[in-house]
């Protein structure tokens, strides 16, 4: 059994080039606020629970902002605060997926 239920990586790549990347979408400040969810939820950072990280380039920024979230893998692309707040308490909270926020 994995040490965490569940681990989601949010990509927080930066292209210096200018062109699409997760963190022009401010993709670390949703890695942070989905951090600061779990432990308001009470289900952050300990064995069985949830672990939240940043990622370098996962490699689908034409889709972003973009995360994933294993060992269920799936990837998930969202827009807000709004939509991160739903992928914590329907995915990692309920383990149910949010299908409309799914790539």
């Amino acid at each position: 059994m994995a040490y965490f239920k569940y681990h989601i990586f949010f990509c927080t790549n930066r292209r210096e080039d200018g062109t699409a990347c997760c963190a022009n979408a401010d993709a670390q400040a949703m890695r942070d606020f989905a951090k600061q969810r779990t432990k308001a939820l009470g289900i952050a950072g300990r064995e069985g629970c949830v672990r939240v990280n940043s990622a370098g380039c996962l490699n689908r920024c034409g889709e972003g902002p973009v995360a994933v979230v294993y060992p269920d893998d799936v990837w998930y692309r969202y827009a807000d605060i709004d939509d991160v707040n739903e992928i914590v308490e329907e995915h990692l909270l309920h383990g149910r997926v949010v299908e409309r926020l799914k790539l």
